[in-house]
């Protein structure tokens, strides 16, 4: 195993695995690359992968370096019996009201990263993801989910309402199902995520890995910097009002007509050939 530092090119190829952590030691997570994906696997399974501050810190650190990366995409795993239960109540219940909500404001910034980067993320859920888990999920680009996992928001049958989890999840399942989430704060399957939206695929458990890499194959096709260009305008636009999201749409597809790999894939096409894509 080789360590790549974040920001450099990797000669690897797609049989070798390396770290590309942007610091060596890294306590709650793991962070490796195969070929063009790095995988960061949350590694508390002690406590359910549960988000402490330290934890969080390390999981931004990691996105940060896998965009700063040449790799093409990320997954995001969990270690041991369930995906992650969300933030640690051992972390919070020791803060006061400025310590839990900068605990809160960097889970925030971690969701942003993970929207910001260039690559394309995957969650890869097994067991539970509750909560902050859950949030986690929601804020991936996609999510393939195996048929033991489960999903839910408890804060609403507990003492401490899932506040800022249920933002990304809202914009995933639409606001009926969210508020039923957010209210019983019962765990619903994976079948029942998938008909929500807040998963792609459902598998059986021994398929999870292999659809895990297909999806990501196949979402990383193409001109890297219009497929970077594309996730940053999606989201910008979603929640925007119709007339909004269309001028923007508007601005920025009629200046990515003019990137490298926008002309390289229209010459290909109209001259029946593989396009050769200069990024």
């Amino acid at each position: 195993m080789r360590e790549v530092q974040p920001g450099r090119g990797s000669d690897l190829d797609s049989a070798t695995t390396a770290s590309v952590a942007g610091m060596t030691e890294y306590q709650h997570i793991r962070v490796e690359r195969t070929g063009e994906a790095v995988r960061i696997t949350m590694d508390r399974p002690a406590r359910r992968n549960s988000l402490s501050a330290d934890h969080l810190t390390e999981l931004l650190t990691a996105f940060r370096a896998a965009g700063d990366s040449d790799a093409t995409g990320v997954v995001l795993a969990g270690a041991g019996p369930v995906f992650s239960a969300g933030h640690d109540f051992g972390d919070v219940a020791a803060r006061d009201l400025t310590g839990v909500r900068d605990l809160l404001l960097l889970c925030t910034d971690l969701m942003r990263t993970v929207h910001a980067i260039p690559q394309v993320v995957i969650a890869r859920v097994h067991g539970l993801a509750t909560a902050a888990g859950c949030q986690l999920v929601a804020t991936c680009d996609l999510a393939v989910a195996a048929e033991s996992a489960g999903f839910a928001l408890p804060g609403g049958k507990g003492g401490w309402f899932c506040h800022t989890p249920a933002v990304p999840v809202a914009r995933s399942v639409g606001r009926k199902r969210l508020v039923e989430l957010a209210l019983t704060g019962d765990v619903i399957d994976a079948r029942t995520a998938l008909d929500w939206g807040l998963v792609n695929r459902v598998v059986p458990d021994a398929d999870l890995d292999a659809t895990v890499d297909d999806l990501l194959a196949r979402a990383t096709r193409g001109s890297r910097a219009s497929r970077a260009l594309g996730k940053q305008t999606l989201y910008a636009q979603l929640d925007r009002p119709e007339q909004d999201a269309y001028a923007l749409a508007v601005e920025v597809m009629a200046a990515a007509s003019q990137l490298p790999g926008a002309k390289e894939g229209m010459a290909a096409f109209l001259e029946k050939r593989s396009p050769v894509w200069p990024d």
